[in-house]
């Protein structure tokens, strides 16, 4: 489990390599702790420095608090909360404005995401049961999300990017669930008052909001006098993070907002002087949700800092001989790693297969039972929450170590057997290349379709709004659907280049929000005819000059359902490895060569299905 970046970098034209170099830094922060746990190796003054490091303590005295941690406890504790506040600024965002909104969509990875937390927990008893170690079984459900992407970008697929989304919405459900683990089952005592009082400051952050201004520092405050409320009350505080999180506002950016910080922009153009420049930047940063902004400015701490200082300071396991056979003889060690990978495949494949076999929820082009199975895979690396619930959960440093012996082998099996899983499906190539063979049939009730739906002919446009060939194709398609009146039916998809377009998404998203009002083709028709004029006021002027209801527009526009549907088109080309726009599905062949009429004409006369 790691902080994830945003969804919409799925998307075509916005594929990141960045959960690499997180994933990378961890893996060397990683190798760092154990060469250094093991550093009789290198020189037996070495020898005992990892621990004693580690266990030297820090000592905050404020008034009459006096707080004693050790530096292993002051990652643990205190940096982990900001951890924990990270994927909890993801979790809340996912539930409002992310895949969690749509529940076909959403049905495939939570179901998947629920197996896979249960089957490694009943493996992990099975072989522990009646074991000292046998209440340690959370250390098995959790998938650490950096080192989950960062193994998809490096084994995974040409184009994962439906895999990818999967994956991330699976995270996002095992985060739920690792963290109620944390709180409900690895608490061993509690204080009453003292959590009253944190919950008392939770319901002050909450109020927060509705400050006119200095909610950064009240938040800040807020964040430090929970945090000690969680520590005197027994619950682990790094759930502070995870509470304050909750609660943080997350919202689409408002027309108003957005109007007024661009107003102040163009006053500070003409008359430029600081202040103009402090009221632009402040509502700039007004208009984003303070979940949005506080995620942004977050992630990357975590990222380089937090976890690799967490890793170094928790992965340093013996690795002598006598540790390893231990380890190999602890049925803790084979419940750990028969959780971690057999338990994990199991139940997100499983889950997944039978989904798929039943017809329930959505899979999409892309997300074939292959790919699921290879992401099934990687899900048993297991390394942030597992080491995070080894130090919870088993109070025995011997017993400890063969744990993170276990919870490492794990990891890399995973990583093995995810590898293989793709590497088999890379050799089995399909006989028609990708991309040749339209992915998703077409669907009148989804798609946009001009023309009698049963149609004999079907002519299909993947296409980008502020594309100038696009442009000039709508006369094309004009002198098409007129040659052949109601035998063709032409249907639009969106494929939004976002590197070269960057209004692309934006104006694609207005037209699917002026779709719920039922003037989508008038208004793709005003965005073709004003392609230079593409802005967010623009995209508001042509909603009121087609007429729609301006307040349902501005709201639909920011809604998961539109983004979504933007999104899914978008991942279809991208499964089809598109490259351009438009690209045209003569039938369901790819069309290549020239798009003018007569070509087009000609191509369609041909997928003419035969007499008989």
């Amino acid at each position: 489990m790691s902080a994830r970046p945003q969804r919409i970098a799925s998307a075509p034209g916005r594929v990141s390599t960045g959960p690499k170099r997180p994933a990378a830094l961890l893996l060397l922060a990683t190798l760092a702790a154990v060469l250094w746990a093991n550093g009789v190796w290198v020189s037996p003054s070495l020898a005992g420095s990892y621990e004693k490091f580690w266990a030297a303590t820090v000592e905050v005295r404020a008034g009459g608090m006096d707080l004693e941690l050790t530096l292993r406890e002051l990652v643990n504790d205190v940096l982990m909360a900001v951890f924990f506040f990270v994927v909890g600024l993801e979790v809340r965002r996912e539930f409002a404005l992310g895949e969690l909104t749509n529940r076909s969509r959403a049905v495939v990875p939570v179901v998947a995401a629920a197996a896979g937390l249960a089957v490694p927990a009943v493996i992990f008893l099975l072989l522990t049961m009646g074991t000292d170690n046998a209440g340690a079984w959370g250390v098995v459900i959790s998938t650490d999300t950096a080192f989950l992407l960062g193994a998809l970008a490096i084994v995974g697929p040409k184009v994962p990017g439906r895999l990818r989304i999967f994956l991330l919405t699976l995270a996002v459900v095992d985060d739920v669930a690792a963290l109620s683990v944390i709180a409900v089952v690895y608490t061993d005592h509690l204080n009453p008052l003292a959590l009253i009082l944190a919950f008392a400051g939770l319901v002050a952050v909450f109020c927060t909001r509705y400050l006119p201004r200095g909610r950064g520092p009240a938040y800040a405050v807020l964040a430090v006098l929970i945090w000690l409320a969680f520590y005197a009350s027994g619950v682990h505080p790094t759930l502070a993070g995870v509470g304050i999180a909750l609660l943080v506002p997350v919202f689409a950016p408002g027309r108003h907002q957005v109007e007024h910080a661009l107003d102040l922009a163009r006053v500070f153009r003409q008359s430029p002087n600081s202040g103009y420049a402090r009221a632009a930047a402040s509502s700039l940063r007004e208009s984003i949700s303070i979940n949005e902004r506080l995620h942004s400015a977050y992630t990357p701490y975590v990222d380089y800092a937090i976890l690799p200082l967490f890793a170094l300071a928790n992965a340093g396991v013996r690795l002598d001989g006598q540790s390893l056979l231990r380890a190999a003889q602890s049925p803790l060690a084979w419940g750990i790693v028969c959780g971690l990978v057999l338990g994990k495949f199991i139940g997100i494949f499983g889950a997944s297969a039978v989904l798929k076999r039943l017809r329930i929820g959505e899979f999409g082009p892309g997300l074939t039972l292959g790919r699921i199975a290879g992401g099934a895979a990687l899900s048993g690396i297991g390394f942030t929450i597992a080491l995070f619930i080894i130090g919870l959960a088993i109070p025995d440093p011997g017993v400890q170590n063969e744990a993170r012996v276990a919870v490492l082998a794990a990891s890399v099996l995973a990583f093995a057997a995810g590898a293989a899983v793709f590497g088999v499906l890379e050799r089995r190539r399909p006989a028609v290349p990708p991309g040749q063979v339209l992915a998703r049939p077409v669907n009148p009730s989804r798609d946009h379709v001009v023309g009698p739906p049963d149609a004999p002919l079907t002519l299909v446009e993947y296409g980008d709004y502020e594309c100038p060939f696009c442009s000039k194709a709508t006369g094309t398609i004009m002198e098409v659907r007129e040659h052949f009146g109601p035998q063709l039916r032409y249907v639009w998809r969106h494929f939004p280049l976002s590197r070269v377009h960057p209004n692309a998404v934006a104006a694609a998203e207005a037209a699917e929000a002026a779709a719920l009002q039922g003037q989508f083709r008038s208004y793709s028709s005003y965005l073709f005819e004003h392609q230079d004029d593409l802005l967010p006021e623009d995209l508001l002027r042509a909603a009121e000059e087609v007429g729609l209801d301006m307040e349902r527009f501005e709201a639909d526009q920011r809604s998961a359902e539109v983004s979504n549907r933007v999104l899914d088109d978008a991942l279809d080309a991208e499964s089809m490895d598109l490259n351009g726009t438009p690209t045209f599905f003569v039938g369901t062949r790819r069309h290549h060569g020239p798009y003018d009429a007569a070509t087009l004409i000609a191509a369609l006369e041909a997928s003419r299905p035969s007499p008989s």
